[in-house]
């Protein structure tokens, strides 16, 4: 059973820290760690791991044991919202897993670091046990201070889904949960004025009445200057690449400006490329590199790379490990 995972960990200034995190990764043998970023300011590190379930459960597990030694959230402070020193564990299905596999995954793997760590775990995304956990922002409500305080309190109703009703003394706790892949994407505008990328942004996101599982910013971009149409894309079976870039170049049109470019922000699925070199009626007998070729030009994506495909990381990975 073939998984991602991207965890998300509070710290992002000491990289000594981050380096023990990424080792505990590499140091797990059938797990593959395809990425890293680290945000002084937000004091975030993220990990991108994928490979079989039970190494990449194998993984986690060595990461979390090396934040409980090193991060303190008693100390710690950044402008990210967070609930622990590994803030959030999210399971993603990749090649014939599913997401109920995900779902079934992420709820025992939340049990055994409950018990493992005297963690509080809360179930959120498609994993949840409850409808107003689903969102991780709400599972996050008021940060790692407020959970501390109020997660005994019953009037609060902060309970966790596992582990004790009480905050890690100097991990805190933990959302773990299934979901799609995200992808993170942006498509430049010719145009420097950040009020017609808010304006498409704002049509576009589903919070705006647009596209379903599409979130959306404007941004002004300076080294670029451009205009930025900034989107995380929750689920692309829901509503696909190519969807998104039409209806934001449609929009764009309306204002008066095209598109100057796309650019992808880490790894997105072989499959979400693939819906695109159909829709642009490449043959489905085609190679991967061909299909993916023909999506990243009718996309305009950016440094365009066959190592931009999830799967093709894995492989190098895989292939580099021996």
């Amino acid at each position: 059973m073939l998984v991602e995972s991207v965890p998300n960990y509070s710290e992002g200034r000491r990289l000594d820290v981050v380096d023990r995190l990424a080792a505990a990764v590499r140091d797990t043998v059938g797990a593959y760690l395809l990425d890293r970023t680290s945000d002084a300011s937000h004091n975030r590190s993220v990990l991108t791991l994928a490979g079989e379930a039970s190494a990449v459960e194998r993984a986690l597990e060595a990461t979390i044991e090396v934040a409980i030694e090193t991060i303190d959230m008693e100390r710690h402070a950044g402008e990210h919202p967070r609930i622990g020193a590994v803030d959030v564990i999210p399971f993603v299905p990749l090649g014939t897993t599913t997401i109920d596999d995900c779902i079934a995954l992420a709820r025992s793997f939340g049990a055994r670091v409950a018990d493992r760590f005297g963690l509080p775990v809360y179930l959120y995304a498609r994993a949840a046990a409850r409808p107003d956990r689903v969102r991780l922002a709400d599972v996050r409500r008021g940060g790692y201070e407020a959970v501390r305080d109020e997660i005994g309190d019953l009037a609060a109703d902060r309970r966790p889904d596992f582990g004790p009703a009480m905050a890690h003394a100097r991990a805190g706790a933990v959302a773990v949960g299934a979901r799609p892949f995200l992808i993170a994407w942006n498509i430049n505008l010719d145009s420097n004025d950040v009020e017609v990328a808010r304006r498409i942004a704002r049509r576009v996101r589903e919070s705006g009445g647009g596209l379903p599982a599409v979130q959306g910013n404007g941004f002004m971009i300076d080294e670029l200057d451009s205009a930025q149409v900034s989107m995380n894309l929750l689920d692309f079976g829901t509503t696909p690449m190519w969807r998104v870039y039409d209806e934001v170049a449609r929009l764009a049109r309306e204002e008066g400006v095209g598109i100057r470019e796309s650019e992808l922000i880490g790894l997105a699925p072989q499959a979400a490329f693939d819906g695109v070199a159909t829709h642009v009626g490449v043959d489905a007998a085609a190679g991967p590199e061909a299909r993916f070729a023909a999506a990243a030009a009718y996309l305009r994506l950016r440094d365009a790379s066959p190592l931009m495909l999830l799967e093709e990381r894995l492989a190098a990975a895989r292939a580099s490990a021996g």
